[in-house]
């Protein structure tokens, strides 16, 4: 298991518990970004070697900062 960081703009569009869909991006660049569905929340950028296979994922935490609010969402390896 591993936890990532995801951006949320809003709050209340999920709850901690809760198992969430990520979808991939990808640029031609090699480089990969995650959405939290339904363009929920985003990630920050990832190189190939990086990348989260995993599709689904559960909310372990919703932080609020002075920036926004933060996911960390635990995905299999």
């Amino acid at each position: 298991m591993r936890q990532e960081r995801f951006k949320m703009e809003r709050e209340g569009l999920v709850e901690e518990g809760q198992e969430v869909e990520i979808s991939e991006r990808s640029a031609v660049t090699g480089q990969y970004t995650y959405l939290v569905e339904p363009s929920v929340a985003m990630s920050g950028i990832y190189r190939t070697g990086e990348r989260i296979r995993a599709r689904k994922g559960v909310i372990r935490k919703i932080e609020k900062t002075e920036k926004g609010f933060y996911l960390i969402v635990e995905v299999e390896g």
